[in-house]
């Protein structure tokens, strides 16, 4: 299956138009990630290890569609 954003695909037929699609996907970091990063918090800044943990949790529900 080709995901796209687009409205055509070029050199491809669209079989079936299925709208705006979600996949969803709960993670849970470890218990000294998460003091860490309440205490950045405090000073301000990017969360980095939630970052790239959004980023995995996307990738997941992405695959899972």
């Amino acid at each position: 299956m080709i995901t796209s954003t687009l409205e055509t695909v070029p050199d491809k037929a669209i079989r079936e138009h299925l709208g705006i699609v979600q996949g969803s996907t709960v993670r849970a970091k470890h218990i000294g990630r998460d003091l860490m990063a309440g205490l950045k918090n405090i000073v301000g800044g990017e969360l980095k290890g939630y970052t790239e943990l959004l980023s995995e949790a996307r990738d997941e529900a992405f695959e899972r569609m």
